[in-house]
């Protein structure tokens, strides 16, 4: 526990975010952060486990992509998520990946289940949202527990390359470059599917942003789109 203490807040910090933000309200869900070539930090369950809301950097532990420890006593009375092949599979196949996040907001599972794809009909109100649904959200059509590397790897398949992938009756599985960018394409999704179930509660028609709005929207940069939107993820939690 002596190796990455700045790594592991994050990576506590984010379970946390996943919480409040009501995409991981229970215990199910975890996040992921790629250390080096062979090993990473994930959220793990330890025998007073309480719910990701309660995420401490003592939860989060030093793994090899095989789920074994990575260093002395790192599983010691913790055991990796069942889901671990979900992240790894991630990770191996793309290079440029440092973060995986695994949760299950519902509104996502609810959108998908009643065919709503996830599209931008936002523009302004959620600038990265929107470049990132123009994009494509795909989905694995499958309602399993991704517990092993053949299931991951259909998965993997079924991103296509994308960032983020909706997981059919489950939830979804988001990638980035940090865990900040991962946790917030995360929070996108969620806030694009709750605005479309939203839309057609209320009698509305689901329109995607015109090709032109798209093309006019700026890219704020990472020091607004990430860390402007981190902080503030931050100050949340109080």
């Amino acid at each position: 526990m002596t190796e990455f203490p700045q790594e592991r807040q994050l990576v506590s910090d984010a379970c946390r975010v996943l919480a409040a933000r009501g995409l991981a309200e229970g215990f199910l869900g975890h996040v992921s952060l790629r250390v080096d070539d062979s090993r990473l930090l994930v959220r793990c369950r330890g025998q007073q486990e309480r719910g990701l809301a309660w995420t401490s950097p003592e939860d989060i532990r030093l793994v090899d992509l095989d789920g074994a420890a990575a260093a002395a006593g790192e599983l010691d009375g913790w055991s990796v998520p069942n889901e671990l092949p979900l992240h790894t599979e991630v990770l191996r196949t793309d290079p440029e990946v440092k973060a995986v996040v695994h949760a299950h907001p519902p509104s996502v599972v609810a959108a998908d289940l009643a065919g709503l794809a996830i599209r931008p009909i936002v523009g302004a109100y959620d600038i990265p949202g929107a470049k990132l649904a123009a994009g494509g959200v795909p989905v694995y059509p499958r309602g399993v527990l991704v517990r092993n590397r053949t299931l991951a790897q259909e998965m993997v398949a079924a991103m296509a390359g994308r960032p983020v992938v909706l997981l059919r009756g489950h939830g979804l599985t988001s990638s980035g470059g940090s865990v900040q960018e991962a946790v917030l394409r995360a929070l996108s999704v969620d806030t694009l599917a709750r605005m479309a179930l939203a839309v057609v509660s209320a009698g509305g028609r689901l329109v995607d942003l015109p090709p032109e709005d798209l093309a006019e929207l700026p890219d704020l940069g990472p020091a607004f789109n990430e860390g402007v939107a981190w902080r503030h993820e931050l100050a949340r939690l109080g």
